[in-house]
This record gives C-alpha cells, sequence and structure tokens, in this order.
C-alpha cells in the first residue's frame, strides 16, 4: 500500500501559533529545525545544557537560548533532538518534571518510544516528524524555498489534534514543499535500523572491505584496490542517488551493467538474505535495542573496542594518503 503524502495545502500553520516550541539539542538536526521554525516565525526555544558549547551558536543565530529544565518547562512542544542513548535520562531528569497536560512530545526517530525507554504520560500526544536528509540539508533546502521530505507518526493523539500540530511542525521546517509522508513509530524505527545495519553502513562497509581484502590477498596493490572498492563507490551511489537502479545501469558500460546483472545476486547470495531476515526479527522483537542499551549502560566496552579494531583496518591509513591526492575533497 503506497503510503499517504500531504503538502503545503494539506497543513494548517496556525495549529501552532501561540504555542512555546522547545528544541532540545543544537546538533546536525537540532540547529537546522531551530532556525527553520523561528524562520517560520514560530515561537522558539533552544534547550542546552549549562556550558554546553553551542549556546554560543545558537544565540548568534538570533534564538532563545535556556536551560534543558526551562525549556522544556516554558513549553507547549518538546523536540527531542538529542542522540538516543541520551533522551531517556534527559527525559526522567529534566523533561518529565515539567511536563503539562496537553503538551506534546515530538522525536525524529522513533527508537525511545518504540522500545520503551521513554513511556510518556497519557495525557500528551507523542507525536514524530522525521527529516530524510542531514541537518546542514535541512537548512539549506529551507533558505533556498525548497525543503526536504519528512516522515510523520502520530503514537499517542491526547489532545485530537496531534496529526495536525505535526503537519504544521513539519510545514515549519519546509517539509511539506517537498512532501511529508505518513508511517508509524514502529515502521520508522524498525526499518531505519534495518537499513542502517544491513545496507547503509554495516553491508556497504563490509563489503567494500570484503572486496579490498579479496583483491589484496590475491595479490594486487592496495592502493589500485582502494580506488576500484571504495573510491568509485561514490560514482555507482551518486547515479543510484539521482537515477534509480535502472538510471544507473544505463549510465555504466555495458561491460559493467553484465557483470551487475549476472554476478550480483553471488555476493547477495539467498544465505545473506536469510542472514537480513535474521537481523530484521532481532530488530523486531527488540533484542538489538536490549543490546545497545546494556552496551551503554556499559559504558560502550563493546563498542570502543570495535571502533579501535575496525580502525586500524588497512584500508583506513591507505584511505587517508590516498584521499590526500585528492584537492577537490577539501
Amino acid at each position: 500500500m503506497a503510503a499517504k503524502i500531504y503538502y503545503e495545502d494539506d497543513a494548517n500553520p496556525e495549529a501552532l501559533r501561540g504555542q512555546k516550541i522547545a528544541v532540545i539539542g543544537y546538533g546536525s538536526q537540532g540547529h537546522a529545525q531551530a532556525q527553520n521554525l523561528n524562520d517560520s516565525g514560530l515561537d522558539v526555544v533552544v534547550g542546552l545544557r549549562e556550558g554546553d558549547p553551542d549556546v554560543g551558536a545558537a544565540r548568534d543565530a538570533g534564538l532563545e537560548v535556556a536551560t534543558v529544565e526551562e525549556a522544556a518547562r516554558s513549553a507547549d512542544i518538546i523536540m527531542m533532538l538529542i542522540p538516543d542513548d541520551q533522551q531517556a535520562k534527559v527525559y526522567r531528569d529534566s523533561i518529565r518534571p515539567g511536563l503539562k497536560s496537553g503538551n506534546a512530545l515530538f522525536f525524529a526517530h522513533g527508537f525511545n518510544i518504540h522500545f520503551d525507554q521513554i513511556t510518556p504520560p497519557d495525557d500528551v500526544d507523542v507525536i514524530m516528524v522525521a527529516p530524510k536528509a542531514p541537518g546542514v540539508m535541512v537548512r539549506k533546502t529551507y533558505v533556498e524555498g525548497n525543503g526536504v521530505p519528512c516522515l510523520l507518526a502520530i503514537e499517542q493523539d491526547y489532545t485530537g489534534k496531534a496529526h495536525e500540530r505535526g503537519l504544521a511542525y513539519a510545514r515549519g521546517l519546509g517539509a511539506t514543499r517537498a512532501g511529508v509522508l505518513e508511517t508509524t513509530f514502529a515502521e520508522e524505527t524498525e526499518t531505519d535500523l534495518f537499513g542502517e545495519q544491513a545496507v547503509l553502513c554495516g553491508g556497504a562497509s563490509e563489503l567494500i572491505k570484503a572486496g579490498f581484502d579479496t583483491l589484496v590477498e590475491a595479490g594486487y596493490q592496495p592502493e589500485i584496490a582502494y580506488f576500484e572498492c571504495l573510491h568509485e563507490l561514490k560514482l555507482i551511489v551518486d547515479l543510484i542517488h539521482y537515477h534509480g537502479i535502472s538510471g544507473m545501469r544505463a549510465r555504466v558500460s555495458d561491460t559493467a551493467e553484465y557483470g551487475d546483472l549476472t554476478r550480483g545476486k553471488r555476493v547477495i547470495s539467498p544465505a545473506v538474505r536469510a542472514e537480513m531476515r535474521a537481523m530484521l526479527e532481532e530488530i523486531q522483537t527488540g533484542k538489538f535495542a536490549t543490546e545497545w542499551v546494556l552496551e551503554n549502560q556499559a559504558n560502550r566496552a563493546s563498542f570502543k573496542a570495535l571502533e579501535r579494531l575496525e580502525a586500524a583496518h588497512p584500508l583506513e591509513e591507505l584511505g587517508e594518503r590516498l584521499r590526500s591526492m585528492m584537492k577537490w575533497l577539501d
């Protein structure tokens, strides 16, 4: 079933008039969302911890800044834009005590709600507005008069106006200029985690390393293997990004396309697809979420060890040296 998509005329900007919006965090998404909402004429305060280095940047952008506690207590709408692993504690310590009936809790990712790390009271709206682009692009397209597509989900509708509030917020970001797709917290969370693990981060990085290692072990020069298995990946990803998979195939050589069509399924074999389904099941059942929460409680010991191990792969030092030859990357 195709997703329901909303545009400018579907969103009522008056739904947020007279309501104060607290944007918690001023990182990639925080700075972009706070500035876009402010430029859309909405009443915005940025919530940051005392001494946060971003306080100055937020004030320089003309935004009101307060502590997280003060911002949340003064607001009608609280948007959580700090890292997933920090949200539950910040919510318990600094946001929950000041929540009022009829407030709205907004999220840009569903992890903490879907996996019960945050359990809001019954008398608030719980809404997700998730731009499908990094914050720098959310801001850039808004300034240019455009916007990025966005996801909208309603987990709890206490006021009966959660959907209207969510669309109005998305409009304030500029997202309704591009399109706002309706989803659920569960669908967004599970597909987002799966995409990261199986394709975008986990799958892509392991595929690059496997290809590089295969060529080097066969006696080819590491520099040549780097160019063929990592450097040129951007060309293919860009073609797919702009033109889709078929469009990419139409723009590479016939030799490359034939190799794609006849060999790709040997790499992503039935066994790999079965492993993907197993990974998805771990996400759906909450096994991965539990593992990640426990990892954070253990001061990320395994996480840090894995980072160190991966950073020692020959691709890293080699890549740094080869990229120094590419002045355009600066």
